[in-house]
């Protein structure tokens, strides 16, 4: 019943905005004919393709049908800025007509000023998100290097100056395929890390139709390996476990709830991973397991996909956290929606006295769009 409920509620929520968009954007700003006919057309085709862009990775093979996923996922987005554009455009009507009431001067001609303000702002509102959208595409399509510095209590000599890469949310299939992980291949491996580690929601969809989309990752390079845990959407459309085999045909070593020691010139420390915080049965993040029974003098690097999963971590002295899955709220201003949930919404935090690095994400989830959220790849330099 519930899986037959979900998307008959979504169809129903896509067509009440659609709707009141067309009311907004159409009726209330008076206009017609041939204007009104485009205008109601771009909403029910993308209205449309946004729907379809769901089953992009899953049903649908993104071989033929990535175009929908693309274009429907942007439609997202301009969807969503459309809506706060709107509900900011109908808060100042209702100020003015607030002003006019109190003041006893409603006539027609502040009805006149309503919809002549109506009719202008909505059109500014379509140039801004046009021009808002084209930009994120834009600034999601170049992941960027963030270097970064730690200082690690009790770090070997050895490991003084090792850099990690650090690479998550790369999101591929629906809206984004094998060209783009190559090209975080290859600005990775640029950058000659000592070790890689994949945190988690590289693909979204089903390991037959979007597996390909991850053999780029197949040519990682680092002397001290390449390491990654789950995140929450490799439990969507497939098998968790599965997608974690997938990878080791990568030459990835998945970390699944455990710990493995690091050597570099005679000096050892600990890799601990668990599974995401979300994952269901039989695959839920085992902290004992991972973190438990370890050398205490020791340091122990350790990769969570979500940045909450600290609280956890820091019951076994954890020295460091790398984890992704915010974003950093990904199209503005989510941002401060994701401060609500995340103690570390992106760059360096605290949480219980763990130092935890939250990475931006090198893709994007959803539409292929960032503003004011850049995606990065993270090159984490070790210091004593």
């Amino acid at each position: 019943m519930r899986t037959f409920l979900i998307p008959v509620i979504g169809l129903a929520l896509v067509g009440l905005l659609t709707y009141w968009l067309h009311r907004r954007l159409v009726v209330a700003t008076g206009l017609r004919g041939g204007w009104a006919r485009v205008a109601d057309g771009v909403l029910v085709v993308g209205a449309v393709l946004g729907v379809t862009a769901f089953a992009v990775g899953g049903a649908l093979n993104p071989a033929w049908a990535r175009p929908i996923g693309f274009l429907g996922f942007v439609w997202w987005a301009v969807l969503f800025y459309l809506i706060l554009g709107v509900a900011l455009i109908g808060l100042v009507s209702l100020v003015i007509r607030g002003i006019a009431a109190t003041r006893g001067v409603e006539s027609s001609a502040s009805r006149d000023l309503r919809g002549r303000w109506a009719a202008w702002s909505s059109a500014a509102l379509v140039v801004i998100v046009a021009v808002t959208v084209g930009y994120g595409l834009f600034e999601a399509s170049r992941p960027q290097i963030s270097e970064q510095h730690v200082a690690v209590s009790g770090l070997p000599e050895q490991f003084d100056g090792m850099r990690i890469a650090l690479i998550t949310d790369l999101h591929v299939g629906p809206a984004r395929g094998a060209a783009f992980t190559r090209k975080v291949v290859d600005e990775t491996n640029a950058q000659k890390p000592d070790l890689i580690i994949l945190g988690g929601d590289l693909a979204d969809g089903t390991i037959e139709h979007v597996g390909r989309d991850l053999e780029p990752l197949r040519d990682l390079r680092a002397p001290l390996g390449v390491f990654g845990v789950s995140g929450n959407h490799e439990y969507y459309a497939d098998d968790g476990g599965s997608w974690l085999d997938f990878w080791e045909t990568l030459g990835i070593k998945t970390l699944r709830n455990e710990r493995v020691e690091i050597t570099r010139g005679g000096g050892v420390i600990d890799l601990a991973g668990v599974h995401d915080k979300t994952a269901p049965e039989p695959y839920e993040p085992d902290y004992e397991k991972a973190l438990g029974g370890r050398t205490p003098e020791r340091p122990v690097l350790f990769v969570a996909h979500q940045p909450s999963q600290a609280f956890q971590a820091a019951e076994y002295d954890v020295d460091v956290q790398f984890s992704g899955h915010t974003h950093d709220g990904q199209l503005w201003p989510n941002t401060y929606l994701v401060a609500l949930q995340s103690p570390v919404t992106a760059g360096w935090g605290d949480v219980n006295g763990v130092q935890v690095y939250v990475t931006r994400g090198a893709g994007a989830w959803g539409p292929p769009v960032r503003v004011l959220a850049p995606p990065e790849i993270t090159m984490i330099t070790l210091r004593k």
